[in-house]
Order: C-alpha cells, then sequence, then structure tokens
C-alpha cells in the first residue's frame, strides 16, 4: 500500500503542513506502509526518489511565502494529476490552508480518481468559509457567537465604519480573515484604535470576520470517524491561542481530557458531532470552542485539516481516548480503504 501525504503547500501554514507532514510519514512508516513525502510544490522530482521533505520551521509568526514559485497553485495541481502514475493508492492530505483545505486540492484528486484522507471538496470548502459554515452550525441548532462580515470593498476602515461595529458589539472584539486557519491574521482587538489595524492584517487575506470575544475557556472536540473524543482544553502563556503559543512549546498547557463537568463534556461534544455532521464532513476533524463561564459552548469553527505535529490536539485527544500517534493515522488511512471497498 502506498500512501503520497501531503505537505507544505503555498498557504500561510505551509511551516504547520511541513511538521505535520514528516509527523504522519513516520507513524504510517511505522505501520507498514510505503510512505512517499510529496511538498507538491515542488512537483514529482526529488520527492518520489526517497528524497526528504525540508525540515520545518514554525516560529513565532506564519512564514514568508514570497521564495515559492509564482505558478505554485498550478504546480501543486499537476503533482496531484500525476501521483497515481507513480504507484499511489491513497493520498494522506497533511496540507493546511489554502487549496488544500479549502476543498481545490481534494477536487482534483477527485479528478484524478485517487483517493485521500478527510472530507471531500464541498465540506473542505464549507468548512472554510466562516461565515457559511457558521450559518450551516445555526440551521442544526450549534451554538456559534454573533457576527459580521466585511469584504475587501469595505476598506478603509474609516470612523463611520469603525462606528458601525462598536454601534453593534461591544469591546472586546476578534477579528480575522474569512478563510484562513492557524490564527493566521487573528487580532484580538481591546480598544477602538486597534480595530483599523486589525482589520487591515484580515484584509490582507480575505474578507474580515469580525465577532464578539466569548470570555471563558479554551476548549476543542477532535472526532474521528463520526465520533467525538475527549474534550481537550487549552490554557495559552498570554491568554489567547494565537499562532505563537500553538507551534512554540511551552507557550500553551493542554489538559486531555479537560476538566469538565460530565454533563459539559456531553454537550460539548454532542455540539461537536454536529457541526461535524453539517457541513457534511468525514473521516476526522476538530471543532473549536470558546466555552463561556456558565458552561455555554460556542462553536467558533470546524478544521478539516486539522494539525497533527507534535503540539497538535487531535493527537492529544486521541491519546486521551487511548490510541497513540501511529495507531490514529493507520485508522484514518483505513477509513479511506474501507471508503473505497463500499
Amino acid at each position: 500500500m502506498r500512501v503520497a501525504v501531503l505537505m507544505g503547500g503555498a498557504s500561510p501554514e505551509r511551516e504547520v503542513s511541513l511538521a505535520s507532514g514528516d509527523g504522519i510519514a513516520r507513524a504510517l512508516e511505522s505501520r507498514g506502509y510505503d510512505v512517499v513525502r510529496v511538498d507538491p510544490v515542488f512537483g514529482l522530482e526529488g520527492w518520489l526518489q526517497g528524497g526528504r521533505v525540508p525540515h520545518a520551521r514554525l516560529g513565532a509568526e506564519p512564514p514568508s511565502l514570497e521564495d515559492l514559485p509564482e505558478d505554485a497553485e498550478l504546480r501543486i495541481a499537476n503533482t496531484l494529476l500525476q501521483l497515481r502514475s507513480q504507484g499511489v493508492d491513497v493520498a494522506f492530505v497533511a496540507l493546511h490552508g489554502g487549496t488544500g483545505e479549502d476543498g481545490h486540492v481534494q477536487a482534483v484528486l477527485d479528478m484524478a480518481g485517487l483517493p485521500y484522507t478527510g472530507s471531500d471538496s464541498l465540506a473542505s470548502a464549507v468548512a472554510m468559509d466562516k461565515v457559511t459554515a457558521k450559518r450551516l452550525f445555526r440551521h442544526e441548532g450549534v451554538i456559534t457567537p454573533e457576527w459580521v462580515l466585511l469584504k475587501h470593498r469595505d476598506k478603509p476602515a474609516d470612523a463611520t465604519l469603525i462606528g458601525a461595529i462598536l454601534d453593534r458589539f461591544d469591546l472586546p472584539l476578534v477579528v480575522k480573515p474569512n478563510n484562513q486557519g492557524s490564527t493566521v491574521g487573528f487580532s484580538l482587538v481591546e480598544s477602538e484604535e486597534q480595530l483599523a489595524p486589525a482589520l487591515a492584517l484580515a484584509w490582507k487575506f480575505d474578507d474580515a470576520l469580525v465577532e464578539p470575544f466569548i470570555p471563558g475557556r479554551e476548549v476543542t472536540v477532535a472526532i474521528l470517524g463520526g465520533r467525538a473524543l475527549p474534550v481537550v482544553e487549552i490554557i495559552p502563556e498570554h491568554g489567547v491561542y494565537d499562532y505563537e503559543c500553538k507551534y512554540t512549546k511551552g507557550k500553551s498547557r493542554y489538559v486531555a481530557p479537560a476538566e469538565l463537568p460530565t454533563e459539559v463534556a456531553g454537550w460539548l461534544q454532542q455540539q461537536a458531532e454536529k457541526a461535524f455532521v453539517a457541513l457534511g464532513c468525514r473521516d476526522y476533524a476538530r471543532v473549536d470552542f470558546r466555552l463561556r463561564d456558565d458552561n455555554t459552548p460556542f462553536c467558533l469553527e470546524v478544521n478539516t485539516a486539522p494539525g497533527m505535529t507534535e503540539l497538535s490536539l487531535v493527537p492529544k485527544a486521541a491519546r486521551a481516548a487511548g490510541i497513540e500517534f501511529d495507531e490514529l493515522c493507520d485508522r484514518i488511512v483505513q477509513m479511506v480503504l474501507e471508503r473505497v471497498k463500499s
């Protein structure tokens, strides 16, 4: 069984993806799979002939993408279309953000007739579009914060726009791009003066999503095969679980399973499973929440291609359920094979 682990890519989450992909590849190799590591930005040359991806350099901020080829997206599509001819049986999608998580890569793999892990192109696209996902959450009874979407054409962030936002929401606010992950472009706005720079940062990536900050605890629920794993609580060093706290050792503490009353944990798991189904996800995902002080869970988003680094939350949740990392990766591949058989 030859598995191509797709990693890297051309999104601001590139370094996270390299770290995830290498961990997945090593786990699958330990389970006896014939694994090839593929950074589709650079094509097949060097990767399917025993090459290894460069060491991921996770830092306090997302990496610059200036050194990537200008036609990176075209290269990604061309690489994926060639995987079948290289004897690949299954693609393990460890691409985070951008075309790797918004449904484009999944659509190309469908065109190539190559089975792959995770959600299909439609579910991936819906989950990546935070506002569309929030509308579906509401329709299915999943609690999510209020929001407003500010499109690029709403720029600049003048006094009229700032005033309209503050008339609708009280501070503090969360401002983030509508289609990014790993808190890329994220800002916690605690004063009126911070709002315009936060919008400008989000607009660098996409339309800006503005929602009230929910005070309370940061928790997440991983879904494996449609079933919720134990709840994990995240305790970041400086109050907000930003890019630095996610990918720098020692910047966050994790409690798995979270220390919660049984009924609260069960409610979170139920809400996570409903969110997973509402978006049409499959195989595995991670559902992020803010848990208000009165124990009301507010669903923020569903990650259809969640991080799989040593600091990542899905492996922590799986371990709390007695599933080690190599078994977790194996189970995900086996889900694909079962889907193909049926």
